[in-house]
């Protein structure tokens, strides 16, 4: 059965641009596979794929280096990082860059099959017409507004402010639940979905990016306070509308 998403693999291993391309094939996605960064910027020249699974150590120009160029321009395109066992530090840095998920080396091809459907559904519920009629469209908070249909946050004077993927997962999450504690297990659940591992230093590194797109001062947040043996919570009223 063909999902009809377009999957783009950035691996300068081949066997594993083959292994992954045979494997999710199977699973109904189409897939394109390079193998630096060069070629996948010649690629998305031309295409537009629904999401890229991005190795971290590339020949030339790092994944945290592209993926940073790839928001930096304003794509959005979800992305999964490939990295190596015990590179917390640089899962951590690739979050704060913008990736959606990471997943260490080795890997089970059906734990990143797992991930895929995780994020593009994701994506897919916030996007769909039909779910977002069950919800209130806009959410205005001190001086912002969360555009629930559009993933668009948007300041007073309507200037939009570019949100990851996991970014306006998480913040949606905040501005559902003002005023309440909510732990980083209870962040990352209710923004990831049970398919995340428990990786404290994820939400933290979330909520830093969130504070400095959000905060008048990111060093003295007002928005989003830190609950020292809690967890976070918002302490902004949050008006719903249409």
């Amino acid at each position: 059965m063909h999902t009809g998403k377009q999957l783009l693999v950035v691996d300068d291993h081949g066997e594993i641009r083959d292994l992954l391309t045979r494997f999710l094939e199977q699973h109904g996605y189409q897939v394109q596979a390079v193998p630096d960064g060069n070629a996948m910027r010649q690629h998305l020249n031309h295409h537009a794929p629904d999401l890229i699974i991005l190795d971290l150590m590339l020949p030339g120009d790092d994944g945290l280096t592209l993926c940073r160029e790839l928001r930096g321009q304003g794509n959005q395109v979800p992305i999964i990082m490939l990295t190596a066992v015990g590179e917390e530090t640089d899962r951590i840095v690739g979050l704060e860059m913008g990736a959606d998920d990471y997943l260490p080396k080795p890997f089970n091809p059906r734990e990143l099959l797992a991930r895929i459907k995780a994020v593009l559904r994701r994506q897919s519920m916030v996007e769909s017409p039909a779910h977002a009629a069950q919800e209130t469209m806009h959410l205005y908070f001190d001086r912002w507004c969360l555009d629930l249909s559009r993933r668009e946050l948007r300041d007073e004077q309507g200037t939009t402010v570019s949100l990851s993927t996991a970014e306006f997962d998480l913040l949606r999450v905040f501005t559902q639940h003002p005023h309440h504690v909510l732990s980083r297990d209870q962040l990352l659940d209710l923004a990831r979905g049970r398919e995340a591992q428990a990786f404290d230093r994820a939400i933290d590194t979330l909520v830093s990016r969130l504070r400095r797109k959000l905060e008048l001062d990111s060093k003295q947040p007002q928005l989003i306070k830190t609950i020292w043996g809690g967890g976070y919570m918002l302490v902004a009223d949050v008006r719903h509308g249409d």
